[in-house]
C-alpha cells in the first residue's frame, strides 16, 4: 500500500485536492436550485430568510477551521480530514430529515463545521509540498479543477429535482464526501513531517494564534480576501432569487450560474500563467482596480435605470467581475500563508477563520439588503472592492517599509 500511495503524481494530487475542497462547494451550490422548494417545505414566510441556508454553511466553517488546523499539526493531515468528514456527514443527515428552518440551519452549520477540515487541511497539505509562487501556481490549477464543481453542481441539483426531492441532493453530497475521503485514504500519503508535529494544547494553539494575528502583513491579506469573499457569499446566497425569480430564467438558471463559475475558473487558470511574468502583487492590484472601476460603471447604469438593469447587462457585469476575482483568492491565500511554513495547519486555521467570518458578516449584510433589484449586489461588490484595494495598498506599503 505504501508504494501505491507514494505514486501520487502532480496531476492526481491537483485532482484530489480539488475534489476534497469541492465537498463544501457541492454542499452549497447543488442546493441553490432547490431553495424555492425548500422554502415551501420548510414553511419559510420571509423571502430573504432562505438565504441563510447558504450562509449558515460559511458560519459553521468560520469556527470549524480553528479546530482542524491545530489538530492537523498534531495528529496528521489525513486524520483531521477523517474527523471533519465524519462531522460533515452528521450535519448532512440532520439536513436531510429537517422539517423546519431551525433544524435545517443547525444541520447546515454542522455541515460547514465539518467541511472546514477539507478547506483548511488541504491548504496545509499544499503548503507542506509547495511555497511562494509555485504554491500560487498549484493553487490556481487546483481552483481551475475545483471550479468545475460549482459550475456543474446547480445543473446537477436541477437534474435531481426533476426526478426526486431536494433531500436526494443531500444524499448525493453524502456519497460524494465518502468517495473523496476513500480516494485520499488510499492514494495520498501523510505530508506532516515528524519534525513539524506540534503538541495539541491550548497553550501551543493560543501562542500560534497570537503569532499569526500579530503578523500584520499576513492579516492584511487575510482581511482583504475576507471582505472580497463576502461579496461573493452575498451572490451565492441571493443568486436563486435574482436569476429564478427576478429575471425569471427558470431552468436556464443552472446554466448561467455554471457559465459564470467557468469564467472564474478560467481566470484562475490564467493567473497560473501570468505568474510566470508578473508578481502576485501586480496581478492583484490590476484585478482590484479593474473590478472597482467596472462595479462603479455598472452601479451608475443601475442608478440611471431606477436601481436595476436588464439581465443582459447584469450577465455582462458578472462575467467581467468574476474574471477580476479569479486571480485574487489564490494569490491572497498564498501571500498570507507565506511566513508560516513551520505551522501551516494552525496558521491556515486562523487565516481561514478570519476570512470566512468576515465574509459571512459582509455577505449576510449585502444579501439581506436584496430588494428585488441588483443594485445592492453591485453596490456591495463595489464597496468590498474598494475596501479590499485600500487594505491591499496599505499592506503592500508596510512590506516596502519593512524592506527598506
Amino acid at each position: 500500500m505504501n508504494k501505491r500511495i507514494n505514486k501520487l503524481n502532480k496531476n492526481e494530487f491537483i485532482a484530489l485536492m480539488a475534489m476534497l475542497m469541492s465537498v463544501t462547494a457541492l454542499s452549497i451550490d447543488a442546493m441553490i436550485p432547490a431553495l424555492g422548494k425548500m422554502s415551501v417545505d420548510l414553511m419559510i414566510s420571509e423571502a430573504n430568510s432562505i438565504q441563510l441556508v447558504i450562509s449558515s454553511v460559511f458560519l459553521g466553517m468560520a469556527f470549524g477551521v480553528l479546530i482542524y488546523g491545530p489538530f492537523a499539526d498534531s495528529y496528521g493531515r489525513k486524520k483531521a480530514i477523517y474527523l471533519g468528514i465524519f462531522i460533515f456527514l452528521i450535519g448532512t443527515l440532520i439536513s436531510i430529515f429537517a422539517t423546519n428552518l431551525f433544524v435545517m440551519l443547525l444541520g447546515r452549520t454542522i455541515q460547514g463545521f465539518g467541511s472546514a477540515a477539507c478547506r483548511v487541511v488541504t491548504m496545509a497539505i499544499i503548503r507542506d509540498k509547495y511555497e511562494g509562487t509555485e504554491m500560487a501556481k498549484i493553487m490556481s490549477l487546483i481552483m481551475m479543477v475545483f471550479i468545475m464543481v460549482p459550475a456543474l453542481a446547480p445543473l446537477l441539483g436541477q437534474g435531481i429535482l426533476i426526478f426526486a426531492s431536494w433531500q436526494t441532493i443531500f444524499w448525493f453530497i453524502f456519497v460524494f464526501a465518502l468517495i473523496s475521503t476513500t480516494w485520499m485514504h488510499f492514494r495520498q500519503r501523510e505530508t506532516l513531517s515528524p519534525e513539524k508535529v506540534r503538541s495539541f494544547s491550548f497553550t501551543v494553539i493560543f501562542s500560534g494564534i497570537l503569532e499569526t494575528i500579530k503578523n500584520r502583513i499576513s492579516m492584511g491579506y487575510t482581511l482583504a480576501s475576507g471582505i472580497m469573499f463576502g461579496a461573493f457569499v452575498s451572490y451565492l446566497s441571493s443568486a436563486q432569487q435574482i436569476m429564478e425569480i427576478q429575471y425569471e430564467l427558470g431552468q436556464m438558471f443552472p446554466l448561467i450560474f455554471g457559465f459564470l463559475a467557468i469564467v472564474y475558473g478560467f481566470a484562475s487558470f490564467l493567473n497560473s500563467k501570468l505568474l510566470n511574468k508578473f508578481s502576485m502583487h501586480q496581478i492583484c492590484l490590476a484585478s482590484l482596480v479593474l473590478q472597482v472601476s467596472l462595479s462603479s460603471i455598472f452601479l451608475i447604469i443601475s442608478l440611471a435605470n431606477n436601481n436595476d438593469i436588464t439581465f443582459t447587462l447584469f450577465f455582462i457585469y458578472m462575467i467581467l467581475n468574476f474574471f477580476c476575482l479569479g486571480p485574487l483568492f489564490g494569490n491572497f491565500n498564498s501571500m498570507a500563508l507565506q511566513p508560516f511554513g513551520h505551522m501551516a495547519g494552525l496558521a491556515t486555521s486562523v487565516i481561514s477563520s478570519i476570512q470566512t467570518l468576515s465574509a459571512v458578516i459582509v455577505g449576510i449584510i449585502i444579501g439581506q439588503a436584496y430588494d428585488g433589484t441588483v443594485k445592492p449586489i453591485i453596490l456591495g461588490y463595489m464597496l468590498c472592492g474598494m475596501g479590499t484595494l485600500i487594505i491591499f495598498l496599505l499592506t503592500k506599503r508596510r512590506i516596502s517599509t519593512h524592506s527598506s
